[in-house]
C-alpha cells in the first residue's frame, strides 16, 4: 500500500474510544446511522485535518494549519460516521460525531489513492472559502502530520460534493488546483462561515 497513514495522537484515539463507549455520547449524537448501528463500532483511518487559511490572487502563499484529527467510525463492513477531535490546552479531546457525504467520499478517495504508484501521506484539507474538502496526498511520507505546507509534488483530490467546475475524485497537482480555486474566489470575499464536515 503506497499510503503512509500517520499515527494519530494517542489521546485523540483514547477520547474517541471513550465517546464510542459512552451510551450518552452515541445516543445524543446527531447521526442516525451511528445510533442505529448494530454490533461493535471502531475508529479507523485517522487523518489529520488541515485548514487552508487563505488562497487568492494577492500573491500570498497558501497557509495551512492543523485543526483536527478525524476518525472514520466503522460498523461491520462500512463507515457509518466520523469523529473529530480537537486540540485544547489539556491536549487532544473528542469534539463530535457526524455523518454525511464526505464519509463515503473519503473512503473512496483513499481506496483510489492506494493504487497510485508514488508513496504519499494522506491528510484532509478543508478549504472554507469554497466550502470544499480534499484528500491531501503529501509527498513527504516522513513529515510530521501536524505541520507542513503544500508542496509542489503533492496531490489534492477534491471530495464529493465538490464545488461546481471542480471534478471530485480527480487528482490535481497543488499548483493546478490552486489556480482553479483562485479563479472561483472573488477578491475581497472572506471565508465562508463554518467549514466542510
Amino acid at each position: 500500500m503506497p499510503l503512509h497513514v500517520p499515527p494519530a495522537p494517542a489521546p485523540a484515539l483514547r477520547s474517541v474510544l471513550a465517546a464510542l463507549g459512552s451510551p450518552t455520547a452515541v445516543r445524543e449524537a446527531r447521526t442516525p446511522a451511528l445510533r442505529a448501528a448494530q454490533g461493535p463500532l471502531s475508529p479507523e483511518l485517522p487523518l489529520p485535518v488541515h485548514v487552508l487559511d487563505r488562497i487568492g490572487p494577492n500573491g500570498l502563499a497558501p497557509a495551512t494549519r492543523l485543526a483536527a484529527w478525524r476518525f472514520l467510525i466503522r460498523s461491520s463492513e462500512q463507515a457509518v460516521a466520523a469523529a473529530d477531535t480537537m486540540l485544547t490546552p489539556d491536549g487532544w479531546t473528542f469534539s463530535h460525531f457526524f455523518e454525511g457525504p464526505y464519509i463515503a467520499s473519503t473512503e473512496l478517495a483513499v481506496r483510489q489513492a492506494e493504487t497510485v504508484t508514488p508513496h504519499y501521506q494522506p491528510r484532509l484539507l478543508s478549504i472554507p472559502e469554497l466550502y470544499m474538502l480534499a484528500l491531501w496526498l503529501h509527498s513527504d511520507t516522513e513529515a510530521d502530520a501536524s505541520g507542513g505546507a503544500l508542496a509542489p509534488a503533492d496531490l489534492l483530490v477534491p471530495l464529493a460534493p465538490a464545488p461546481p467546475g471542480i471534478a471530485a475524485h480527480h487528482p490535481h497537482r497543488v499548483a493546478d488546483l490552486l489556480r482553479v480555486m483562485t479563479l472561483r474566489i472573488t477578491p475581497g470575499t472572506g471565508p465562508l462561515l463554518g467549514s466542510p464536515a
